[in-house]
């Protein structure tokens, strides 16, 4: 009887034999052992890429050194303490730049808390008006959604182009009628991700450029696309670029960025100002100068002691090379997708279904799947995160925060989502998947598997043993 140790030994020669490229992508399977060893030590099987990098021992270690080294203060003064600050964070933001080829003729970098932060001041500063347009996709994360309600306060029309099922992908036919037809004469807002944090969609980049010469400004959110593709900004121009780093490599927290062109940010007008986005200020005469460039946006005090970490995690990530950690997790993600659509309980049912594309066509290392039991009952995505926790499996279910793929995916109509709203009185997310799973047994979550830079053959192959489990197990045993 062959052990489970040699079942996976197997599958990584058949694997290799399907995707030769990997073993280009050894030298990640060197830095699993002295940059990420706490993964195999401590038995941790960590498929969250998506939702936050994992950092590296060296990372840590040569921040500590530079917080030994260095008298370190408050960047908003000219002390040498302050310069010594200054210098860093100026070194950090030429290294943001550097990385993503942004020409520094052209765009700024602006430290956020977040991705989120960073979008946020792009909506409270973008000059909506009435009859602008804000145009956006069905597959956002919830902070793009939340800029429609700048723009209708301001009175801007706002318009979603659905997406498509199985794969997700945008409407293309609808989202070319919506940028032909921007407002004349008044400002436009298009925004989309460049890949789903929901389905590992990647939606064409074509589309910047093609919104930006019909006279729209393209937020195009990066954040779940540049842990393990290659963004270069000189040949895509997109007007503003949220990012958090920690997505790319795992810390620090707490500090992102808005790649933006400095023309769009010309646009952009402030609603309120603090003391660090300005040059004078006063209380008698009720006025005040805004700092120019990117000062007018970092607001406050920002987190100065951790950006220094950001040019350290960069420079990790060109050590390891962003082709190469993009090859590891395509062809790991295509083997997952492969195994997994063939479960099958002995009925001939499948075990699970996959939410988006299913081959590796413009798709990125995210997989989105629902459970379900040999009689097509569907599996709580709670009970599924549960037992992955009992297995040391760490991965994410619900909703992502993308609601509007979600919704999508698994059908649910716009009738659905208005019975889930019926009563004012704010509800707990359990209680709005109580309404659902009232309604037709529909689901409004799911469990989902990305795969990042320290992802090595075993950690798919023990989530896919994982999955195999529940072969035949319908969902009351389960």
């Amino acid at each position: 009887m062959t052990t489970s140790s040699e079942n996976m030994d197997a599958a990584f020669q058949a694997f290799l034999k399907a995707h030769p490229v990997f073993e280009s992508t050894g030298q990640l399977d060197d830095l699993r052992h002295t940059d990420y060893g706490r993964l195999d030590r401590l038995g941790q099987i960590f498929l969250d890429y998506t939702g936050g990098g994992l950092y590296a021992d060296s990372q840590v270690r040569n921040f500590l050194e530079i917080l030994d080294g260095g008298v370190f203060g408050n960047p908003h003064s000219d002390s040498p303490a302050s310069l010594a600050t200054t210098e860093l964070v100026e070194r950090a933001r030429s290294a943001v730049l550097d990385f993503f080829n942004a020409p520094e003729d052209e765009y700024l970098a602006i430290f956020t808390p977040n991705a989120t932060g960073a979008i946020k001041l792009v909506g409270e500063a973008y000059p909506f008006a009435e009859g602008n347009r804000y145009l956006l996709s069905f597959d956002n994360h919830n902070s793009i959604n939340g800029v429609r309600e700048f723009a209708r306060s301001a009175g801007a029309d706002v318009t979603y182009v659905p997406v498509i099922p199985p794969d997700l992908r945008l409407d293309e036919e609808r989202l070319k009628s919506e940028l032909d037809r921007p407002h004349e004469g008044g400002h436009n807002l298009f925004a989309y991700p460049s890949q789903s944090n929901f389905s590992g969609v990647q939606h064409s980049m074509e589309w910047v450029s093609y919104a930006q010469d019909r006279g729209w400004d393209v937020l195009l959110d990066c954040a779940a696309f540049a842990p393990s593709n290659r963004l270069d900004l000189a040949k895509v121009l997109p007007d503003f670029v949220p990012l958090s780093f920690y997505k790319i490599f795992g810390y620090p927290t707490g500090v992102g960025c808005l790649l933006t062109r400095k023309t769009a940010l010309a646009k952009l007008v402030r609603p309120w100002f603090d003391g660090g986005t300005i040059t004078i200020a006063s209380v008698q005469a009720e006025r005040h100068f805004l700092a120019e460039g990117e000062q007018a946006f970092e607001e406050g005090t920002f987190n100065y002691l951790n950006i220094p970490a950001v040019e350290i995690g960069l420079k990790h990530i060109r050590s390891v090379g962003i082709d190469i950690i993009h090859d590891r997790v395509s062809t790991l993600t295509a083997w997952l997708l492969e195994n997994l659509l063939a479960l099958r309980h002995s009925n001939g049912a499948p075990v699970l279904r996959v939410y988006g594309p299913t081959d590796m066509e413009a798709r990125g290392g995210t997989v989105t799947v629902n459970f379900y039991d040999p009689k097509d009952v569907l599996i709580d995505h709670r009970r599924i995160d549960e037992l992955a926790g009992r297995a040391n499996i760490s991965l994410r279910t619900g909703c992502f925060c993308n609601p509007g793929a979600d919704e999508m995916a698994r059908g649910l109509t716009e009738e659905d989502m208005a019975m889930a709203f019926e009563d004012s009185e704010r509800m707990t997310f359990e209680q709005f998947l109580a309404v659902l799973e009232d309604r037709e047994e529909k689901s409004a979550g799911a469990v989902r598997i990305s795969m990042g830079l320290a992802t090595n053959f075993a950690d798919v192959y023990r989530f896919w043993e994982f999955a195999r489990s529940f072969i035949d197990q319908t969902a009351g045993e389960v």
